[in-house]
């Protein structure tokens, strides 16, 4: 296999399989997020409303995290993917009965939202496993000398999901409805159960089966802690994740400010995984390695920048292009952090550390959801978008200033180690 070839992920047959899986999973998830956040939006014509879905989500999410990743550890991935898949099918059925008029005739709007709120926190306890299991599953699928290949692979295939979800979402709440667009929804969802059935089990590589679990989380915990590389990462991308929660108010902008309706809203919701999705085509071909510190200062700089324009903006034009340069900056951090993780993670810790990861990034995705829609409350939809990007690029200069240890790191010396290693 060539040293750099930009294919080398794709020449792997259950790789190519998984990406499939990923693709109709995170299709469907972010369009069903998106269906429901319109829907609520619409029951309540609150702010605040949305950030509350990102409040169910998170609680769950992070308070399992840690038991999550020791459950991926001791257990076999791809059953344990496909059990996820099964439960999650059961969530997205839930939310199609939940828009069903024959179902809910004669239910208040309190109702109907209390049971959108409940479904969402059940999601939110079986997401704590999702990103565990997926992140130790890829390692067992590729060799470690293309695993940032592979991470350039397995995000784009995320982001061009993430583009589509969420595009076809909006335009399928205008053609078909909320009710139906949830139909497809979890017809993706069960496609993506069937297709993981084609990749083989993989082995247990943890060495401590039946480790008692309050040490096997401590070590999982210390690790990240004791691994600047992996604890910078995740904290820069947390809190730039955090105050740049401007995707949680999407809904106020396309109804309130912009005016562009459910058409204009999937456009927008889309922005960002157009651009990081293209960001992700080219590191294919140039690879980001080298330098990988300051490049993940400079791109989360940026993403900050772009949250600032689009909270500024009541043109239409101008907020869709803050959306895409805004993908662009996250693309590359978003291969840059997954890069860095597979690379500095151990193959039997992969779940715990994921679950780390969730706790500083994935669920920073939820809190910062319900900070949006709490600084709205009080602030504003534009001011507080205004303020998160604000917040976003304080933290990056405090950062690059602060830590130059981490402005310096440079992940050419792992790869070599691991291609030496194979």
């Amino acid at each position: 296999m060539p040293k750099k070839d930009p294919y080398a992920a794709l020449r792997i047959k259950e790789f190519n399989i998984f990406l499939l899986v990923r693709f109709a999973l995170v299709f469907g998830w972010t369009m069903q997020f998106i269906v429901i956040e319109w829907e609520v939006y619409s029951l309540t014509k609150d702010p605040l409303s949305l950030g509350v879905i990102g409040l169910m989500e998170i609680i769950p999410a992070f308070t399992m995290a840690l038991f999550a990743g020791h459950i991926v550890d001791q257990k076999e991935k791809r059953n344990l993917l496909a059990l996820c898949i099964a439960a999650f099918s059961l969530i997205s059925l839930g939310l199609f009965l939940l828009t069903w008029d024959v179902v809910v005739a004669g239910w208040d709007n309190k109702t109907i939202l209390y049971s959108i709120y409940a479904l969402v926190f059940f999601g939110g306890f079986l997401r704590s496993f999702f990103g565990p299991t997926i992140f130790s599953l890829v390692a067992l699928i590729v060799p470690k000398k293309i695993y940032p290949n592979a991470a350039t692979w397995n995000s784009s295939t995320w982001q061009m999901a993430a583009v589509l979800g969420p595009a076809f979402g909006g335009f399928a709440i205008g053609w078909m409805g909320v009710h139906w667009a949830l139909c497809i929804v979890f017809g993706l969802i069960m496609l993506s159960f069937f297709i993981l059935l084609f990749i083989e089990k993989k082995p247990v590589l943890n060495p401590k089966i039946g480790e008692p679990v309050v040490e096997s989380l401590k070590e999982g915990v210390r690790f990240v802690f004791k691994t600047k590389a992996i604890l910078g990462a995740m904290t820069l991308d947390m809190v730039a994740v955090l105050f740049g929660g401007a995707i949680a108010l999407l809904p106020v902008f396309a109804q309130d400010i912009l005016k562009v309706g459910s058409e204009g809203f999937g456009v927008l919701r889309a922005a960002p995984a157009v651009g990081a999705f293209i960001t992700m085509l080219v590191t294919a071909y140039i690879p980001i390695s080298k330098n990988a510190g300051m490049k993940l200062l400079v791109a989360i700089f940026g993403f900050g920048l772009s949250i600032v324009v689009f909270g500024l903006s009541s043109v239409f034009w101008i907020s869709l292009l803050a959306l895409f340069f805004s993908g662009i900056t996250d693309g590359v951090s978003m291969v840059i952090r997954q890069t860095i993780l597979q690379i500095k993670t151990p193959d039997h810790m992969r779940g715990r550390v994921s679950s780390v990861n969730s706790m500083f990034v994935g669920s920073s995705n939820e809190l910062g959801a319900f900070e949006s829609g709490v600084t709205a409350k009080f602030m504003g939809a534009a001011t507080a978008v205004v303020f998160g990007g604000t917040m976003t690029l304080i933290t990056v200069i405090t950062t690059a200033i602060v830590s130059p240890t981490f402005r310096k790191l440079d992940l050419t010396k792992d790869l070599e180690v691991h291609e030496k290693a194979e």
